[in-house]
């Protein structure tokens, strides 16, 4: 008997990506059980869910996130009682019809409990839109990553991750106080540390846009830092990066942020900069800053 399969979905204020989306997931060979879609956006998407039968639309007038979004999405999901959950960001599409199916085979011939497609960048087939440490070097071409195969502990959750329901229940569900950056690296962590079996599969991708802009080398190849390019984006990652060094007691990070923020920043003469990051990443450190979107300040 085939395992039921669902799919987690967030979606908000991209109706032209989400109908591509929900399309491109009716396409697979590996037939999806239910959609459990959940709609933050300030206009609601719920006629384009309603086009597909299977779309379990759940509106949210509250801006959870994409770290609350997919907690209530993969909760939804889980409680329908699939085996396995498809975590999927309505800016993403699985590259060919049978993304899913290669993700299951590769999970049952492993033996893993969450398996991750390679995340390409849209037109771009050759990038990764994130990318892999490899000998101490970054690096987002494909064909490097392609040719190790499989890639054990590591992973970019959760854009096309395919994860046993009953990890849930082992590790819980992301962290909606993340709300956004940082809720996938500390799902990871919870996996690594809860001894799940997952990995990165190569022999199979989805495409989401990527964040090539938002990686500044500092000193060298071997040593950079993630600047991104909004406020908004960069109060969250900056806050969640203390935060989750703090909370897992990260050394390694924490030397690595502090000294590549400050060599960034300086070398930039960047003195606005360097203050903006220092209050927003002690935030994170101290444990404070969370709280609805309407209470944060950039």
């Amino acid at each position: 008997m085939t395992a039921r399969i669902a799919v987690a979905a967030v979606t908000f204020d991209r109706p032209k990506e989400l109908a591509v989306l929900l399309d491109s997931i009716k396409a697979q060979t590996a037939a999806v059980d239910t959609i459990c879609l959940v709609d933050s956006g300030t206009t609601p998407a719920r006629s384009i869910a309603e086009q597909h039968a299977n779309v379990d639309y759940v509106r949210s007038e509250a801006n959870l996130g994409g770290a609350g979004g997919f907690a209530l999405a993969a909760l939804k999901a889980v409680a329908s009682g699939a085996r396995w959950i498809w975590m999927m960001d309505d800016d993403a599409v699985p590259a060919d019809p049978e993304c899913l199916a290669t993700l299951v085979r590769e999970a049952e011939a492993r033996d893993l409990e969450a398996v991750v497609p390679l995340v390409t960048a849209p037109g771009q087939p050759d990038r990764l839109s994130f990318f892999f440490r490899l000998d101490g070097k970054v690096t987002h071409d494909r064909a490097e990553v392609e040719k190790l195969g499989f890639l054990p502990d590591d992973g970019h959750f959760f854009n096309g991750a395919l994860i046993r329901s009953d990890v849930f229940f082992k590790v819980g569900l992301p962290d909606m106080r993340l709300f956004i950056r940082g809720d996938e690296v500390d799902f990871t962590i919870r996996l690594r540390q809860a001894g799940i079996r997952f990995g990165t599969v190569t022999t199979t991708a989805i495409t989401h846009p990527h964040a090539f802009t938002e990686t500044q080398h500092v000193y060298g190849a071997g040593w950079h830092v993630i600047v991104p390019e909004s406020a908004f984006k960069r109060y969250y990652y900056y806050r969640n990066r203390g935060y989750l060094i703090r909370r897992y007691f990260r050394v390694r990070s924490f030397v690595a942020d502090v000294g590549g923020y400050l060599g960034y920043f300086l070398q930039r003469r960047d003195l606005p900069g360097l203050l903006a990051w220092a209050r927003t990443f002690s935030t994170g450190l101290r444990g404070k800053g969370f709280g609805p979107l309407e209470d944060q300040k950039f």
